[in-house]
C-alpha cells in the first residue's frame, strides 16, 4: 500500500495521462471509423476502394509500428507535434479501423429495403444513411464498439515507450526509486481496471437505453 500513498502524485499523472489518450483517441477513432464506413458502403466506387484499404493497411499493421512510423516519420516531412498528440493519432487511427468494421456490420444487419424504400422517396445516400440505416445499426453495434474501446484503452500502454505520460510508464519512476516492483504493477492494474470498468458501464447503460432488446 505504501507505493500508492508514497507517490500518488505520480500514479495521478500516469492515470490522468491514460484517460486523455483514451478519451481523445476513442473520440477520433469514432469519428474517422464512422468515415470509413460510410465510404466502404458508398455508391461510389473510388470511396469504397479509399475505405477498404484503410481498413486493411491499418487492421494489419502492428502497432507499435504505426507508433514509430507516427512519432519518427511525420516529424519528416516537417509535421512537428507534442508526442502526446502524435500518440493520439496513431491510437485514433488504428482503433478507427476496427470501428469501421463493427459499424459496416451493424449497417449489414438493417434490411435492404429500408435503404431502398428511402431512395424511392428521393432520399440522397447521405440522408438514407443518416436518418435511416445507422440510427437503426447503432443500436446493434453499441456493445462491440465499447470492446474496441476498451481495447484502445489497454493498447494506449505502448505510449509510454514514446515519452508520453501515461499508467503503465509509472513502474520505471517507481523502480528507480526502489519500490516493490509487483505492487507497482498491482496498482497499475487496479488503475487499468477503473479505466476499462468505467467504459463498461457507460456502455452497459446505453445498451439499457437504445440497444436492441433481447
Amino acid at each position: 500500500m505504501d507505493v500508492l500513498t508514497d507517490n500518488f502524485s505520480i500514479y495521478g499523472k500516469g492515470f490522468l495521462g491514460t484517460v486523455e489518450l483514451t478519451v481523445y483517441a476513442s473520440a477520433l477513432a469514432l469519428v474517422l471509423g464512422f468515415v470509413m464506413a460510410s465510404f466502404r458502403v458508398a455508391p461510389v466506387g473510388s470511396l469504397r476502394v479509399f475505405g477498404t484499404t484503410w481498413v486493411t493497411v491499418l487492421r494489419n499493421t502492428p502497432l507499435t509500428l504505426l507508433f514509430f512510423a507516427v512519432m519518427l516519420g511525420l516529424p519528416r516531412f516537417g509535421l512537428v507535434l507534442p508526442f502526446q498528440l502524435f500518440a493520439v493519432l496513431a491510437l485514433g487511427c488504428y482503433t478507427s479501423a476496427f470501428v469501421c468494421e463493427v459499424l459496416r456490420s451493424g449497417i449489414n444487419t438493417v434490411p435492404r429495403g429500408q435503404g431502398e424504400a428511402a431512395r424511392s422517396l428521393g432520399m440522397t445516400f447521405t440522408q438514407t444513411l443518416g436518418t435511416v440505416v445507422l440510427p437503426q445499426a447503432f443500436r446493434t453495434v453499441i456493445p462491440p464498439i465499447g470492446s474496441t474501446l476498451i481495447a484502445l484503452a489497454k493498447n494506449s500502454a505502448i505510449a509510454g515507450a514514446f515519452s508520453v505520460t501515461e499508467l503503465l510508464g509509472t513502474y520505471k519512476t517507481l523502480s528507480e526509486l526502489g519500490y516493490n516492483i509487483v505492487w507497482t504493477f498491482v496498482w497499475i492494474a487496479v488503475g487499468y481496471l477503473i479505466i476499462t470498468l468505467t467504459i463498461s458501464a457507460l456502455f452497459h447503460v446505453m445498451e439499457k437505453c437504445w440497444g436492441v432488446a433481447r
